[in-house]
């Protein structure tokens, strides 16, 4: 047996068995719940893609519906912890490889999952045998509530044919991930198993050399966990799904599905690379500055259809030929002639381009495969054949695609179609003119031909229609119906297009046959059709904004950045601020009181980073970057009834996840910690928390309203104060003083006392509970804190620190000529005597 107990249609179903954790629809096949399936239970139906074909390039609903099957196994024993992975889109004919080593917490399988949002996940059953499921098995059922999951026996996990698979799917353009991965074991038996079962779900095969198969490591791109990826709400609104007030959001002005889904990927796993980041916003720079090349290439762009799909559907070799496929088949290579007729538009568009990679893009649309698969099509298919918006139109285009006297039963099937059609029409006519009533013909796909007529009830003979229409509907003073003999017609026109669809069905095979050994172009045309459309929207992004180019250097600086979400959804421009982070001052504590802008100016430096390493300008007056490998955040102060974790320890797992996962190239974010306990221990944690980040020597920024932990400076010189200011009011009416928020970042840590109380005092709590709050919190200050005082030789020592990173610095970034260099080196040594006026003698010295 295949995988579990089933029954089907598929030719090959007898040997084939699964088990799935949901009860669902598949194929017409009965799937036997298993235990797993009392956890959760959700219908879903795979509708096999060969009966599909590629819709209009709505960018919107691209990546709405669930496609992607996710095949998982993990070694066992000593190799635990070695993961291997395999995707496949079913709309898109690309096959996913990736195999890593990951700890204990998995965080890598999971991110990896997240981003790619699986319709369902296979894993072997062995993982999740009853009373032994393994730790990865757990976690993923976990995280992943929604998703179908399927059991697959542990022998179909199997390497060697896993590797057989890809030397006979394989695309030859992409063969050398073969050498890739020969010996990643993990990642061909999941593999292995992925094709197996989407070929038995499909009920159809791929063709030979047909897949796009890519080995994707972890280490060409920054990792964003998901909990990350949901605080900053990269492409999802926390508070509406539906909103598009995210980065994705805000970004997104592409034209094609495939340029949206690229978009999504990359800002859920942005770039390291600062050689590729750069080529990308040479591009970016061109189409910003030459106009021309802008609105060129979005108009020819905007006329792709989903190119990934259109792929997808033309390599799959159904098993059953039914009417519904034959239409398929047909419909898409009336879609594979527009997209290949825009070849030629797309490369006239990058002719005088200039930057090295839109003019590697002209150089591979010169593939002289496009001509010679357009010109194989042009014998056999009309060449004013075309995609046409309309079912009606597309009914049309499909019936007479192929040219005439290819086929003289296929000629006569056609006439045999018009002359019903014209029968139709004549129908009607007689019949308005018969009951003298203002008829006219339509068609839905649904309905076929059927009447339709705008008429006032009042001008109908009794206000009825007459007694020999049926399956009438009224929407204001619109009728649809029809009549007996019109069904009749209606039937005999199915009929004809059915043989119309058989006859030119199998000249479409055979041409697909010989089209085949040269297809594979098409997948350098979907990526540079998707890479461009990002480009144009990132481009378009920037006409709506003032952003600048970023650097990268090992610097964070940031002039006057602002928050690009909130730039959208609020009326103003939101207040910019500075920020400086650098090996020297790689920690910086942010202070302030409630609603002063400390957690929307920590999303804004992540945001603007993740921007910067996807290739996009940034929302600034200047900026510079140091590329970040992985971005933590810990936000929010949620508890999560469904896992039940408290606050607080909701807030310790995020801790010990980035704990144990950062290192010296990381972004970490942390938006109060410990204020899910006392204020004592609170305290001790965050103290202990930010000593071992401060190790590390990540970039970090850690917003507290705990004064305690400011003090941490004297220890450290690398440690940064800095606080949002406020001003005190006075209001008219009663004489009470208020807060009016600046929102402007100024250095060292807020000098306002008792900012909780105040912002107590504006919600409508009552005046006597807050003059006792006053009361009880000015007693315990006396009480509390014999803090901290800066020494003579600390404040030496953190002068000399600062000026040994500053002379580190300008080695390894300068670009002054030498008298410009001498001029800022005295201002260093003005700058450190006035600092430390204690050391005059030994500075002469030096």
């Amino acid at each position: 047996s295949y995988f579990g107990d089933k029954s089907s249609c598929a030719e090959d179903a007898s040997a084939l068995n699964f088990t799935s954790s949901s009860s669902r629809g598949l194929n017409s096949t009965c799937v036997r719940k298993t235990p797993l399936s009392s956890t959760r239970s959700l219908c879903r139906s795979h509708t096999p893609l060969i009966g599909h074909s590629v819709t209009s390039s709505s960018a919107v609903s691209a990546h709405s519906i669930a496609s992607v099957i996710v095949a998982v196994v993990e070694g066992r024993g000593l190799a635990r912890g070695e993961v291997g992975m395999a995707s496949i889109d079913l709309k898109n004919p690309e096959v996913i490889l990736s195999q890593f080593a990951d700890n204990t917490t998995y965080a890598k399988v999971i991110t990896k999952l997240k981003i790619l949002t699986p319709l369902e996940i296979i894993m072997s059953n062995t993982a999740c045998d009853a009373g032994n499921t393994t730790k990865l098995f757990s976690l993923i059922t976990e995280h992943f509530k929604n998703v179908t999951f399927t059991t697959v026996q542990r022998k179909y996990f199997n390497e060697t044919k896993g590797l057989e698979y890809i030397e006979q799917l394989c695309a030859s353009e992409f063969s050398t991930v073969f050498m890739e991965v020969q010996s990643k074991y993990y990642c061909l038996a999941a593999v292995a198993a992925l094709l197996k079962y989407v070929e038995f779900i499909q009920n159809s095969v791929y063709a030979p050399k047909s897949l796009k198969v890519r080995f994707q490591g972890s280490e060409k791109t920054a990792m964003i966990d998901s909990s990350s990826a949901q605080n900053l709400e990269l492409v999802t609104n926390n508070r509406d799904s539906r909103n598009g007030h995210t980065l994705f959001g805000i970004l997104n002005y592409t034209k094609t599905p495939g340029g949206s889904r690229r978009l999504r990927s990359n800002i859920l796993e942005p770039l390291v690379d600062a050689e590729t980041i750069n080529t990308r916003l040479d591009c970016v720079q061109e189409l910003l500055q030459d106009e021309e090349l802008f609105f060129g290439l979005q108009a020819v762009i905007s006329k792709f259809l989903d190119t990934e799909q259109l792929l997808s559907v033309l390599v799959q070799i159904p098993k059953q030929d039914t009417v519904k496929t034959a239409e398929s088949k047909i419909t898409n290579l009336i879609y594979l002639k527009h997209t290949l007729e825009l070849v030629e538009p797309l490369k006239v568009a990058l002719r005088n381009c200039s930057t090295p990679l839109l003019k590697a893009y002209y150089s591979s649309l010169e593939d002289s495969r496009f001509g010679i698969i357009l010109e194989k099509i042009t014998t056999v298919i009309n060449d004013d054949t075309r995609y046409a918006k309309g079912c009606l139109n597309m009914r049309t285009q499909k019936c007479y695609a192929v040219k005439p006297n290819v086929n003289e039963f296929l000629d006569i099937a056609r006439r045999t179609y018009t002359e019903i059609v014209d029968d139709i029409a004549g129908l009607i006519t007689q019949l308005a003119e018969k009951y003298n009533l203002p008829m006219r013909t339509s068609f839905s796909s649904a309905r076929g031909f059927f009447i339709q007529m705008t008429a006032d009830c009042s001008t109908l003979p009794n206000g009825q229609l007459p007694s020999e229409f049926t399956k009438i509907t009224k929407m204001k003073n619109t009728y649809s119906f029809t009549s007996a003999d019109l069904i009749k017609m209606n039937e005999r026109c199915q009929e004809s297009l059915r043989e119309i669809y058989h006859m030119t069905y199998l000249i479409v095979c055979k041409l697909l046959n010989e089209i085949y050994e040269y297809i594979h172009c098409l997948y350098k045309l979907s990526d540079i059709v998707s890479m461009l459309d990002m480009l144009l929207s990132f481009a378009h992004a920037c006409t709506l904004s003032d952003y600048v180019r970023p650097e990268f250097t090992d610097t964070l600086a940031i002039k006057q950045g602002w928050h690009p979400i909130l730039e959208k959804i609020a009326v103003e421009k939101p207040v910019s601020n500075n920020t400086y982070l650098t090996e020297g001052s790689s920690f910086i504590i942010i202070t302030g009181p409630n609603m002063s802008g400390k957690s929307t100016y920590l999303k804004q430096i992540a945001l603007c980073q993740i921007m910067a390493q996807i290739g996009s300008y940034v929302p600034a007056e200047y900026c510079s970057f140091r590329i970040a490998e992985q971005i933590f955040t810990r936000i929010g102060m949620d508890d999560d009834i469904e896992t039940n974790a408290s606050t607080f320890m909701k807030e310790m797992k995020e801790i010990t996840y980035i704990i144990q996962n950062a290192n010296d190239k990381s972004l970490i974010i942390i938006d109060e910690l410990g204020r899910g306990t006392s204020t004592e221990e609170g305290i001790g944690i965050c103290y202990a928390a930010c000593e071992y980040l401060l190790s590390l020597k990540a970039f970090t920024l850690f917003a507290t309203h705990f004064l305690e932990l400011c003090h941490i400076d004297a220890l450290y010189p690398n440690v940064e104060n800095y606080h949002f200011e406020v001003q005190h009011v006075r209001s008219s009416v009663g004489n009470k003083e208020k807060i009016a928020y600046t929102y402007k970042l100024s250095k060292g840590y807020t000098e306002e006392k008792n900012y909780g109380l105040k912002a107590a005092e504006v919600s409508s709590l009552p005046p006597s509970i807050i003059l006792d709050a006053k009361e009880i919190t000015n007693h315990i200050a006396r009480q509390i804190l014999h803090r901290q005082k800066s020494t003579p030789e600390t404040m030496k020592q953190r002068v000399v620190y600062h000026l040994a990173m500053r002379l580190v610095q300008t080695a390894r970034n300068s670009r002054l000529d030498p008298e410009s260099l001498r001029i800022y080196l005295r201002g260093l040594k003005k700058k450190y005597e006035v600092h430390c006026p204690v050391s005059g003698a030994s500075n002469k010295q030096q």
